[in-house]
């Protein structure tokens, strides 16, 4: 990471932003800013193409993983480290794995969670939480 501005995207950022939902636009503005560098754990890159396959298809998959190429995401991979601090916070918030992977990355990189999934409120007092509006 750089000294830039750091957005930690959860899989509902990105999956807002590839199916142009209401926060889409956000997170476009987010990837196309040359001030902020984004990045997601791979487990929540994994949460976005599963859940793309089943709704468009593997061939959408292919694209959606080039587009985070080309917007120079940085995808970062879970260590024993990374696992083990998302484990506390599993043993302690009722959310999901993959959610606390990406607050455990958010902690390490400083950098805000920039999300609309409100499982996320339970942490709010640990990373700086980015609310993208949501389709209704």
């Amino acid at each position: 990471m750089t000294d830039r501005s750091t957005y930690v995207l959860d899989s509902f950022a990105l999956l807002a932003f590839f199916r142009a939902e209401t926060g889409g636009p956000h997170v476009r503005s987010l990837l196309t800013d040359t001030t902020t560098q984004t990045a997601i754990a791979t487990v929540n890159l994994g949460e976005v193409a599963y859940r793309t396959e089943r709704e468009f298809g593997f061939e959408r998959v292919q694209d959606v993983l080039g587009r985070v190429i080309e917007f120079q995401i940085d995808v970062v991979d879970v260590d024993r480290p990374l696992a083990l601090v998302a484990a506390r916070h599993k043993a302690i918030y009722k959310m999901s794995y993959a959610d606390c992977i990406a607050t455990a990355l958010a902690q390490r990189l400083g950098g805000r969670l920039v999300t609309g999934d409100l499982d996320f409120k339970l942490v709010e007092h640990l990373v700086d939480v980015e609310w993208l509006a949501q389709d209704t």
